[in-house]
């Protein structure tokens, strides 16, 4: 088994847990339930965030989610004070924004572990 490929699993499965937080991070923004040591972790997720987003995207290529849709989110979200002031209909636009990202790397996750099932040591969609 590629240890290559178990690095990957791993580090996905670290990142879809960073998006678990992202999103219980916009609910206390909901609640309006935050203080000062929130918006620091909140501010440190979305840097873990945009930097596994690297590490990830180039070792496989991804159709989705896109760089673009998974920054453009992060973008919306630029602190939880400003989440706490937005509109419940925008609040919802980002969950919905989320959910399908967070779908998308699922299932990638899923990739990842039939290429281990399977035994392949390359990668698909490997970027040259």
């Amino acid at each position: 088994m590629s240890a290559k490929i178990e690095q990957l699993i791993s580090q996905t499965e670290t990142h879809i847990e960073c998006w678990k937080q992202f999103n219980h991070f916009v609910n206390i923004a909901r609640a309006k339930k935050f203080g000062q040591d929130d918006e620091t972790r909140f501010l440190e997720l979305k840097s873990i965030i945009a930097q596994d987003l690297e590490i990830i995207f180039s070792a496989i290529e991804v159709a989705t989610p896109t760089k673009e849709e998974i920054i453009t989110l992060i973008g919306y979200a630029p602190s939880l004070r400003y989440l706490s002031e937005m509109g419940e209909g925008d609040l919802r636009g980002i969950e919905n924004n989320w959910h399908k990202i967070y779908i998308g790397w699922h299932s990638i996750l899923g990739q990842l572990k039939i290429k281990q099932r399977n035994g392949e040591t390359s990668f698909f969609g490997r970027k040259k």
